[in-house]
């Protein structure tokens, strides 16, 4: 089976190397594979035994299935440019974190296109479970793309029929999610700088008994470091999806801007060089917390 990714980020890796080990042919693009990180991606590929194309056209053409694993943001530009070239009835598989309406605006690209649109909805974080993370499908042609994904190694399940709902489903879950990365970063950094985190932490374990707020504190603040752009841009389609529905995303909206402000301090290097193994690896959220208040405080004097 021939199969397509679009988007070589941290997804499109891990779903590379084990479409690969399980005997795949995959072809993959990324805008950045001619940019400044384009080397590492480039060796990447080539480990792994993946091919590169030049274009989105030269990606999907032929190829039964495409993966398309980009920002949320170019959720709809992706199905646009690969919609002329995908081979005739080939499946295209929208793994972008998009709100309904984006999902049913590509659907409507890639069917007339002549391609068969189905959206996936990934419940949870891919790292731990990689090709197995749990992965709703939605839209009419779920049903015929589900035995060749779960073929392949997914653990996908068809989630309805309809366009938008298995994409609703995640948006709403995300709300609660990444709104929960945003306010531990707030309340755990502003507790650091007035000294009782302590404090703090300790009523929060009275209150949820179950959660480990020193171990979910230091995994929050290391995803968001490390993902917060990717994370910014779902939120902001997590508000328009909000939106959909005659609410105004007041807390979705918050998120959006706090994740893209750590990711802003990310690029800035105030977390050390992405280059640097330990990035955003601390076993520890203090450390990160006093690094972000340290820049801060650096930042107010000027």
């Amino acid at each position: 089976m021939r199969i397509a990714l679009i988007g070589y980020g941290e997804v499109g890796r891990i779903l590379a190397e084990d479409l690969r080990a399980g005997g795949a042919s995959v072809v993959a693009f990324d805008l950045k594979f001619g940019g400044a990180a384009g080397a590492a991606l480039r060796s990447h590929a080539q480990q792994h035994g993946v091919q590169l194309a030049d274009s989105h056209a030269t990606a999907v053409r032929d190829a039964e299935l495409v993966i398309s694993a980009v920002t949320a943001s170019q959720a709809v530009a992706v199905a646009r440019t690969c919609g002329p070239s995908i081979a005739p009835r080939g499946f295209f598989l929208d793994l972008n974190s998009a709100s309904p309406g984006a999902k049913i605006e590509a659907a409507d690209i890639v069917n007339a296109a002549g391609g068969r649109y189905v959206e996936g909805a990934v419940m949870t974080s891919v790292p731990p479970h990689r090709i197995k993370v749990p992965l709703l499908l939605g839209g009419p042609d779920a049903a015929a793309l589900e035995p060749m994904l779960n073929g392949l190694g997914f653990a996908a399940r068809v989630h309805s029929a309809e366009l938008g709902v298995a994409s609703a489903t995640k948006m709403c879950r995300s709300v609660m999610i990444k709104g929960l990365e945003a306010m531990v970063i707030e309340a755990f950094a502003t507790a650091r700088h007035y000294g009782v985190e302590d404090a703090v932490l300790a009523s929060l374990k009275e209150t949820f008994p179950g959660i480990d707020w020193e171990k979910q504190g230091a995994y929050l603040f290391q995803r968001v470091i490390e993902h917060g752009r990717r994370r910014s841009e779902e939120v902001r389609e997590v508000a328009v999806t909000v939106r959909e529905a005659g609410l105004e995303p007041w807390s979705a909206a918050g998120t959006a801007e706090r994740q893209a402000w750590m990711a802003d301090l990310a690029d800035a290097g105030v977390f050390g060089s992405r280059a640097e193994p330990d990035f955003a690896r601390s076993s520890d959220w203090r450390t990160e917390a006093d690094r972000m208040l340290a820049h801060l405080g650096k930042a107010n004097k000027k």
